[in-house]
């Protein structure tokens, strides 16, 4: 398999997950700010334009990124970063969607609208007049998330799973763009800390 990757966020919960499960997956740099995902050769891997991109063993192309990662846990169901169990499953996507729509996507178009917005105005629709409601948003969730979080070691409990991943990998983003992570919120802060610290971070 070989993954195609660049800058931001979302290839990074990739290879972060990948690193945590220990597998190793092949990288092919593309070059975001080039505008190299919109070209023709890309778009014939992936028509979204997006990245990151998994080109499978047998030449087919997997895009969006829980995707991917549901898609190796399968074929490497040890050290689960979903769940072993269909409750545990379910506990897991239910928080990896509620992280996702509720402060990833805010976040990352906040950041689109404002301060990325001569890189994505030529790319994609983007509404600069909303930049601070979704960035507000964002905040918002994650001040409801610290209080849900509470004492525990992950969002699941005691257990790592992806939902983990993908905040942590939006969080740090948006500490570089302007959206840095609120350190009245003790507990959000103390767990982005934890999870700074796992070796996978650095993948």
């Amino acid at each position: 398999m070989k993954l195609f990757n660049s800058m931001g966020p979302n290839p990074q919960v990739v290879r972060m997950f990948a690193a945590e499960k220990g597998l190793e997956l092949k990288l092919e740099e593309v070059d975001l700010m080039a505008g190299e995902n919109r070209q023709a050769a890309f778009i014939e891997k992936n028509p979204s334009g997006q990245l990151p991109c998994l080109e499978l063993d047998n030449g087919d192309f997997l895009s969006e990124i829980t995707v991917i990662c549901e898609y190796l846990e399968e074929l490497n169901p040890k050290n689960s970063l979903i769940g072993t169990t269909a409750e545990e499953r379910a506990e897991t996507r239910m928080w990896v969607r509620r992280v996702d729509l509720g402060i990833c996507e805010n976040l990352a178009n906040g950041f689109r609208f404002s301060a990325g917005l001569q890189l994505f105005k030529d790319r994609m629709i983007t509404l600069p007049d909303s930049a601070e409601g979704l960035m507000s948003i964002a905040q918002d969730r994650i001040k409801w998330l610290d209080g849900e979080l509470g004492n525990k070691t992950f969002i699941c409990g005691d257990r790592l799973t992806l939902a983990d991943i993908l905040l942590f990998c939006f969080i740090n983003f948006g500490a570089g763009v302007g959206q840095p992570l609120n350190p009245d919120f003790k507990n959000v802060t103390a767990w982005f800390n934890r999870m700074s610290e796992r070796p996978s971070a650095k993948a």
